[in-house]
């Protein structure tokens, strides 16, 4: 398989986001360290936004990615696949860095936002190729 053929939009976001989650998932580790909690959060608040702010990336990124790759597959614009990719690290990195300030911040819910909304147009986007190719 020659590199014009694959998801090449796709694999560039997938690497940006695996290397997004490095930290995140440090930043937990470093927590409990600090703390001495090892299961679940303790009753530090801390720790449960920095569990929460990984756990909501890897609990959206997977279906993300996939929706990404199906509709770079299917031959959406590319244009509009590498906005999309764009915008869904701002997004996830907005939502990290609102999470980990305040729970019930704006960027939080920013970042949630223009997650959800990326999804919807990447899976519009994928039904639009696929209907069209009938």
């Amino acid at each position: 398989m020659t590199m014009t053929s694959l998801p090449v939009v796709t694999l560039w976001v997938t690497a940006c986001l695996a290397l997004m989650s490095v930290p995140m998932s440090i930043s937990v580790g470093l927590r409990r360290a600090k703390t001495g909690i090892l299961l679940l959060h303790g009753d530090d608040e801390d720790l449960l936004r920095r569990i929460r702010a990984h756990g909501n990336f890897v609990e959206y990124v997977p279906i993300a990615i996939l929706a990404l790759a199906a509709a770079e597959i299917t031959g959406t614009a590319r244009w509009l696949v590498v906005i999309c990719g764009a915008v869904l690290i701002a997004a996830r990195a907005i939502h990290y860095v609102g999470l980990r300030r305040a729970a019930d911040g704006s960027a939080r819910v920013a970042g949630a936002v223009m997650t959800s909304a990326t999804i919807v147009v990447l899976a519009a986007a994928t039904i639009w190729q696929l209907v069209a190719g009938l």
